[in-house]
């Protein structure tokens, strides 16, 4: 990737000087970041392991893990751990992506040990009892229907499998019913121990927070794991391809994709603001043409989801099932379109969106140790602000119409939910852009 010099201007966004990174003996990494003026400390442990690392038989497992860590240690109860962070006023939370899995809290500046101490012990001492382990499946179980019940939500799981079919990157993280339900403390114990390794731990802090107090906390609670070498994720192929589901339902939900690249491929920058200029905002050539020039959608947008060996490009929609031909035909002309002319003024506005984008989420503590702690785990160090921007800056129209260009000579996916009979073929879209 192209190291551009230092943009002066942006010159005071450049790594704070008060940001500090420890690694254990073991290869646990503490990154923390005190900010002049914050009362609140943001702090959390972030792996990275995610669906991704999922055996076949595991598909939902680290969904699950990430609920059962709240179910109890062998010393705090569920209840415990809950009062434990809301008696002082705060609050904790975990999440699951493709990639990685985080817990985290955030707390006065004086309870930064009793957070950190309550997430170190859910992550190495929980019990996962049979009787916990019961109930949340049974909630994970809800929660898939309800996504069940929500099309928009199922459209895009289904163009995910589409495009990474029989892959790890391409499986839902929610898992499948018939996994979820299997699962046992076994089951969990081997995935931990598979995929938790210490090479694959941050622990952040950003706020009102000290350096030496978290690395004791994480010394405490991880420094004696064992260090080892996880296994590698099963690469990800972007394939293409289509799901279609017909429902009797009001609306059409489509999303057409491409394939993407990953956020260490050169060209991530220029093809994310092509998504910008595509389908970024109510000035997109999208938003524009589709909802407010022919009034075929509520809502559009062009997205890239990009990760460590590949990406995934897409426009969704929604529109009634009689103007799904008008809505493919529209979107596909107008991507094709943008790739061959977007102009000088359409990068300058998506830059400055991504600046802002980039800058605001570096103003609160909890931005601060999720761009710390990924960039740890993504490129071994945390990327200042200023280094960023001036890869955003250096991107040039050419390069952004070169790489859209790239991207409209791969096989699509298709993915729709709802009165499709009148949706376009694969190959008709597929000649679409090849005509592009």
């Amino acid at each position: 990737m192209r190291e551009p010099a230092m943009n002066q201007h942006f010159s005071t966004h450049a790594a704070s000087p008060s940001l500090r990174t420890t690694q254990l003996p073991n290869g646990v990494t503490v990154v923390t970041e005190p900010m002049p003026g914050v009362a609140t400390a943001s702090l959390g442990v972030w792996v990275g392991a995610g669906s991704r690392n999922e055996r076949a038989d595991e598909v939902g497992l680290s969904h699950l893990i990430e609920h059962m860590a709240f179910k109890g240690t062998r010393t705090r109860s569920a209840q415990k751990i809950a009062e434990e962070i809301e008696n002082v006023g705060g609050e904790i939370n975990a999440a699951t992506s493709t990639e990685g899995t985080s817990y985290t809290a955030r707390v006065l500046g004086e309870d930064a040990g009793l957070a950190l101490d309550v997430i170190g012990d859910i992550l190495t001492d929980s019990v996962f009892d049979a009787g916990e382990l019961a109930r949340e499946k049974g909630v994970i179980l809800q929660e898939y229907a309800a996504v069940e019940d929500t099309p928009d939500d199922v459209v895009y799981d289904a163009f995910t499998e589409a495009a990474f079919p029989d892959q790890p990157v391409g499986r839902p993280i929610l898992g499948r019913p018939e996994t979820i339900r299997s699962f046992d403390e076994a089951g969990i114990r081997a995935y931990l121990d598979r995929e938790y390794t210490p090479d694959r731990i941050v622990v952040a802090g950003a706020g009102a927070v000290a350096h030496e107090a978290i690395v004791a906390a994480a010394e405490r609670h991880f420094g004696a794991l064992p260090a080892k070498a996880a296994p590698a994720a099963v690469p990800g192929v972007y394939g293409g391809g289509e799901r279609r589901m017909p429902r009797k339902l009001e609306q059409a939900n489509v999303v057409i994709g491409l394939p993407g690249l990953s956020f260490r491929d050169e060209g991530y920058y220029a093809l994310h603001m092509f998504a910008q200029v595509l389908g970024g905002g109510l000035t997109s050539r999208l938003w524009q043409e589709v909802r407010e020039t022919r009034g075929l959608a509520y809502e559009i947008q062009a997205f890239h989801w990009p990760f460590s060996d590949c990406g995934l490009f897409g426009i969704g929609a929604g529109t009634a099932g009689a103007d799904l031909p008008e809505l493919v035909d529209v979107t596909l002309a107008a991507t094709a379109r943008a790739a061959r002319d977007l102009d000088a003024i359409e990068i300058a506005r998506a830059k400055a969106q991504l600046k802002v984008s980039l800058l605001s989420a570096l103003e609160t503590p909890g931005g601060r140790i999720e761009r710390n702690a990924r960039q740890i785990l993504a490129w071994g160090r945390v990327i200042p602000a200023g280094e960023v921007i001036d890869k955003v800056d250096a991107v040039t129209v050419e390069d952004v119409r070169a790489a859209a260009a790239a991207m409209l000579r791969g096989t699509p996916t298709l993915a729709a939910i709802g009165p499709i009979r009148k949706l376009p073929s694969l190959d008709r879209v597929a000649g679409a852009l090849r005509a592009a």
